[in-house]
């Protein structure tokens, strides 16, 4: 074991290639988040409808959960590198056409292609780590850095924001990718190698089909619920959504070559995991989205002090990351997913006693809170996927951990954005769907005023406290089904890959 582990010792070349790697992985997550707080100043220079607000702020997310799984499966079938250089060159063009929109139309349209182009990124470069680094204990620090990365992207994507908007336009937000992207193309064919077709058997276009468009079907009934109200035509596209999901899962059970191994979801440590990626994913995007507008519409802030205020958070979010692969072994995963969930339950009750005059103190608190369980979600996630599974699908199997996330990602505002939208609607003075277009109208009263933002608010600590609910129930859930921190337990959060290795060899 030790010659073995001698033998497949990172040398430089993979510790540099790791570093390539993490430029468009920051840039993927980093644009997830980084419209939070610029959608105040994209609102007054494009006018979007509330409808048009949403899907400019999800569409990304929405376009790379939906295709990750079928791009994971691309690669390793058919070169991780190509697929990687092919997106990255996509992704730095819609960055550019995102930038100069004209319109809320074509920035949504070029906010989809970046999504798109993202999906082709993220699997792969996952994927490569495995490749890079064969040794599951170092391969356990690479992934830990890779999540600290695709985390720091998330919870910097609104800092980043708020320091570009104070001095340019909202398309500067945009720009910054391209730097990055040059930079990956000159470096990548230097420090990466391609790898041969890995996974044998085509991709099944039925499947991609169905499981993006039953999901943006499904989530378009749903937010035009949320905007407009129920109707029998956002009713039926989101049922037909439903329907399209339904054909997808029971689709892979029959196919050789499935575009998702719904297998793995036998091992319930990787089904917490995975649930684990998708929920908090969910909590934050819809409470930083909405915080954001509480800052700066309700409480008056200028952006960029209000992108100071989340520093903290993405501190401890980002050093939770980096510090959860060296303690998992010690503690197990059951006490560390408990730590995650309840610690997020904790941070998002902190929001409930923000006001229309003051909460900034709590918003503080309710993010480095919270922080700590945002982080640990990342790293656990990432590690459990990739070494449920042998090399040669480990693009697949990192999809499917990144699918979480990003769905994770898009549904907190669809679901959870959607529910605020609604009480606005019910609550507020009824003259606009949203409090900016609302504050945008001429010759408000006062008691209007604080009529619209004390309904913003009341969305706001229901969106809060139905996320911490779920947070709590789902540790409750990590604390049941999972196993302690027995010997065995702690070998396969040291060792995930030999573990499963072990596990495929021995008979049943």
């Amino acid at each position: 074991m030790s010659e073995q582990r001698t033998h497949n010792s990172p040398g430089p070349r993979a510790w540099l290639g790791l570093l390539v790697v993490l430029g468009p992985v920051l840039l993927v997550s980093m644009d997830g988040s980084i419209l939070y707080l610029a959608m105040p100043r994209v609102s007054q220079d494009l006018t979007p409808t509330a409808d048009q607000a949403l899907w400019t702020l999800d569409v990304y997310g929405f376009a790379v959960g939906s295709l990750l799984i079928a791009f994971g499966t691309i690669g390793d079938r058919y070169g991780r590198l190509k697929l990687l250089m092919t997106g990255a060159t996509v992704f730095g063009l819609a960055s550019a056409a995102s930038a100069f929109a004209p319109g809320p139309e074509l920035l949504i349209a070029s906010r989809a292609l970046m999504g798109v182009a993202g999906a082709t990124l993220l699997p792969s470069a996952l994927a490569v780590l495995s490749e890079l680094f064969t040794d599951p204990r170092r391969r356990a620090q690479a992934i830990g850095v890779f999540a600290a990365a695709f985390a720091a992207g998330f919870a910097i994507g609104p800092v980043a924001g708020g320091f570009l908007l104070e001095r340019f336009w909202w398309g500067s937000v945009f720009l910054i990718n391209l730097p990055v992207i040059a930079l990956f193309l000159v470096l990548a064919p230097v420090l990466l190698r391609e790898v041969g077709t890995t996974r044998p058997g085509r991709v099944d276009v039925f499947s991609v089909v169905a499981s993006a468009a039953g999901l943006l079907a499904f989530v378009y009934g749903l937010k035009h619920a949320a905007a407009e109200g129920p109707s029998l035509p956002s009713g039926l596209v989101g049922l037909g959504g439903l329907a399209l999901l339904a054909l997808f899962v029971r689709r892979q059970r029959h196919l050789e070559h499935p575009l998702m191994d719904f297998s793995l979801f036998r091992d319930r440590v990787f089904t917490v995991a995975i649930i684990t990626g998708l929920l908090p994913l969910a909590a934050w995007s819809a409470t930083a989205y909405l915080s954001g507008v509480y800052l700066q519409s309700v409480l008056g802030l200028p952006v960029l002090r209000a992108a100071l205020l989340a520093l903290p958070g993405a501190v401890v979010l980002i050093v939770s990351c980096v510090v959860t692969p060296l303690v998992v072994d010690r503690v197990g995963k059951r006490a560390i997913l408990l730590v995650c969930h309840f610690s997020i339950a904790a941070g998002l009750l902190f929001l409930l006693p923000t006001t229309v005059i003051g909460g900034v103190g709590w918003y503080v608190a309710s993010t480095s809170v919270a922080g700590l369980g945002y982080g640990i979600s990342f790293s656990v996630v990432a590690d459990t996927a990739v070494g449920a599974v042998p090399a040669e699908r480990a693009g697949s199997a990192g999809a499917i951990a990144e699918t979480g996330n990003e769905i994770g990602n898009a549904l907190g505002i669809a679901l959870i954005g959607s529910l605020a939208a609604l009480l606005f609607r019910l609550q507020g003075p009824d003259l606009a769907p949203t409090l900016d277009e609302t504050l945008r109208l001429p010759g408000l009263t006062t008691a209007v005023i604080t009529d619209a933002k004390s309904a913003f608010v009341t969305g706001l600590h229901a969106a809060a406290a139905v996320a911490g609910l779920l947070h709590v129930v789902l540790g409750l859930l990590a604390l049941r089904s999972l196993p302690g921190t027995g010997k065995e337990e702690r070998a396969r959060a040291v060792f995930p890959g030999e573990e499963t290795e072990y596990a495929r060899s021995t008979p049943r």
